[in-house]
C-alpha cells in the first residue's frame, strides 16, 4: 500500500540537476533572467568587459609601489615589470569606474529616465569598477555573474535585484548582447578576448540584427595585444570591417563616443528593443 505521493518530476531536484534535466535548466536560464528584467523594465544596457584582476588604485599602490621602490622605477626584474603592468592595469579600474559613473549620469537625465543600464559580468576587476561607478552615480546596476570551480563571487555594487548567477557560458553571453546598445571592451585577458571576437563574429555576419556600438578602451593595452590592420593586410577581413569598432584612450574620448553613438542611434530615431 502506497503511503506517500512521489515527488513531481518538477520538484525532484536529483532529476533536476542530472543530465537528463540538461535543457530544461539551460530553458531555465533563459526564462528566470528574462521573466526578472522584465519585472525591473530593464531595455537597454551598457555592457563592460575586462579583465576580473585590476585592483583599486589605492589597493594597487599600497601592494606594488613599495616593490618599485625596492627594485627601482624603470628596473627589468620581473618584479617590477610586474608592478608596473599592476599600476597600470588599476588606472583602467579606475577609468572604468568614472566611465560608468558618467555614463549612468548621462542616462539619469535623459526623458526617457534611467534608460541605458550600466552591466557586467558581476565579479572583482574591471567589471566591479563598472557596477561601483554606476552605483555611486545612483543608478541601478546589472551583474551577470558565472559558477566557476574557483568561486567567483558576485561584487558588493550590483543591484540586488539585478544580480544573476549562471552556470553556462553560452546564456551568460546571450543576456550580456540580447539588451546591449554599447559594449565597451576594457584591457582583459582570455575571457575578454572571447567576448570581444564573439561579438564582432555576430556584426560582421549580421547574425546581430539591432545596431550596437562597439569601444575597445586602452591603446596602450590594445596596441601591444592586436593589430587589427594586419587582419585586413593579411586579406582576412575586409577594410570596412575595421568600421565595426571605435577606440578610446581617453574618460572623455569614449563618454563623447558613446553618448553621441546613442543618441543617434536610439535616441533619435526612437528605436526600442524590448524583451
Amino acid at each position: 500500500m502506497i503511503k506517500s505521493k512521489p515527488k513531481k518530476a518538477y520538484e525532484n531536484l536529483e532529476f533536476l540537476h542530472s543530465r537528463d534535466a540538461r535543457v530544461i535548466r539551460i530553458l531555465a536560464e533563459y526564462l528566470e533572467p528574462q521573466r526578472r528584467l522584465r519585472r525591473q523594465r530593464v531595455r537597454d544596457t551598457i555592457v563592460f568587459f575586462g579583465s576580473a584582476r585590476a585592483m583599486p588604485l589605492e589597493e594597487a599602490e599600497k601592494r606594488y609601489r613599495p616593490v618599485l621602490e625596492q627594485h627601482g622605477e624603470d628596473s627589468n626584474s620581473p618584479e617590477a615589470r610586474i608592478a608596473r603592468a599592476q599600476l597600470r592595469l588599476a588606472e583602467y579600474y579606475e577609468e572604468a569606474r568614472e566611465l560608468a559613473r558618467r555614463l549612468t549620469e548621462w542616462s539619469l537625465s535623459l526623458k526617457d529616465g534611467h534608460r541605458f543600464i550600466i552591466c557586467s559580468g558581476g565579479g572583482p576587476g574591471i567589471m566591479e569598477a563598472a557596477n561601483r561607478g554606476a552605483l555611486e552615480a545612483g543608478g541601478r546596476t546589472i551583474g551577470f555573474n558565472i559558477s566557476l570551480p574557483h568561486e567567483q563571487f558576485p561584487n558588493e555594487y550590483i543591484t540586488p535585484e539585478l544580480n544573476f548567477e549562471f552556470h553556462y557560458f553560452f546564456m551568460r553571453k546571450f543576456w550580456f548582447l540580447y539588451l546591449a546598445k554599447a559594449l565597451i571592451i576594457f584591457p582583459g585577458g582570455f575571457g575578454t578576448m572571447d567576448e570581444l571576437f564573439e561579438v564582432l563574429t555576430l556584426v560582421q555576419t549580421r547574425k546581430l540584427e539591432k545596431e550596437i556600438s562597439v569601444l575597445i578602451y586602452g591603446h596602450d593595452y590594445w596596441s601591444e595585444i592586436i593589430n587589427f590592420q594586419k587582419f585586413v593586410e593579411w586579406g582576412t577581413i575586409s577594410e570596412e570591417d575595421l568600421n565595426l569598432i571605435h577606440f578610446a584612450s581617453t574618460v572623455d574620448e569614449a563618454f563623447h563616443k558613446l553618448t553621441e553613438d546613442l543618441k543617434r542611434k536610439f535616441l533619435d530615431q526612437r528605436k526600442f528593443w524590448y524583451l
